[in-house]
Formats: C-alpha cells, structure tokens, sequence
C-alpha cells in the first residue's frame, strides 16, 4: 500500500471502526509541499485518544506501512503522525475546535468525510 488515498482511506476505516468521530480526508497536494493527504478526526477523551493512535499505528503497520514520525500524547489533546505523504491528525474535540485546521485548509478538497 504506497498510494496516500488508499493510505488515507485506510486510516478513516480504521477510526471509524475505533469510534472516531467526524474523520475528514483532505487532499492538500495542490497547497503543500510537504503531504498530499490530511486525515483529521476527533476522540471524545484521552483514553480514546490513545486507543485511536494505536488501532492507525497497528493496522496500517500490519498493511507494511509504517509510521515515520509521531508527534504529541493524548494528554495534549493532539496526536500528529507522519505517514510521508499522509499526515493522520488526531484531536480531542476541543483541541480540533482550537486549532480548525479545516478552516486553516479550507481550499483543499474534502475527499471523504465520515460524520
């Protein structure tokens, strides 16, 4: 799997079978230099947050893809992890609703939401 919208998809069905909520794929090819794809979705607490980094961690790992960098803890309410040309975001709802980074990449495409 080496495709970013296939990585992407596959991250938005692993959260949505972990209870993430709003997951938003967002293709940012045409804006960045660093990604072709945001995948951004929320955790309802800490606890979830971290079972949320861990079922993307587990099963993209057991699809060969691994993770190149991870960024923050659950108790920040913000976990990054750097997939190469994925980048998975994973909130608390506050900490999604602070920084709205939909908002900050409004003119990227939405590629697959899942409420």
């Amino acid at each position: 799997m080496t495709d970013p919208i296939e990585i992407a998809r596959e991250v938005a069905g692993i959260a949505s079978d972990t209870l993430a909520t709003n997951i938003t794929v967002l293709d940012i090819s045409q804006h960045s230099s660093f990604a072709d794809v945001f995948v951004v979705c929320s955790a309802d607490n800490i606890r979830q947050l971290n079972a949320l980094r861990e079922a993307v961690v587990t099963g993209l790992n057991e699809k060969g893809v691994r993770t190149r960098r991870a960024e923050g803890v659950a108790e920040t309410g913000w976990i990054l992890l750097d997939y190469g040309d994925v980048i998975v975001h994973l909130f608390t709802e506050e900490q999604r609703m602070f920084y709205r980074l939909e908002d900050v990449w409004s003119e990227a495409q939405k590629i697959l939401v899942i409420q």
